[in-house]
């Protein structure tokens, strides 16, 4: 029992060292307001419609080009960020987000890693069981 005491004390130190650390970021990171804020994160959400895995923030193609002028466009008419992201979609294709929905079979590629890693710890605490 002495050695899954340690490999769980490990884990627990590793897991609050591992918070601390992603605190302090959050904490530390920039943050910038106002509507030129909105618009280039928004342009770091969309893929380039021209370009291979790119957002619109980083090419300097016509269509992603034109794609941030619609951006900018839309968020001086006070279009919130949810619903300049459908309209992008809706002319474009889901393809045209960097990141993967977050409901129907999308969801799969947020959660699945969750539960391998999950299945790991649990694997791993029934090995150090065992011995």
């Amino acid at each position: 029992m002495s050695r899954l005491g340690a490999v769980l004390r490990s884990f627990t130190l590793f897991a609050l060292a591992l918070v601390a650390v992603a605190a302090l970021a959050l904490t530390l990171a920039p943050r910038a307001t106002g509507a030129a804020a909105r618009v280039a994160r928004l342009e770091s959400l969309v893929r380039c419609p021209s370009c291979e895995d790119l957002s619109v923030a980083q090419s300097d193609a016509t269509s992603a080009i034109a794609v941030r002028h619609e951006i900018a466009a839309d968020v001086a008419r006070g279009l919130s960020d949810a619903a300049i992201l459908t309209s992008l979609e809706a002319a474009y294709g889901t393809s045209i987000l960097l990141s993967p929905p977050t409901s129907g079979l999308g969801a799969l590629l947020w959660v699945g890693p969750l539960l391998v890693g999950l299945a790991v710890v649990g694997g791993a605490i029934r090995v150090a069981r065992r011995r």
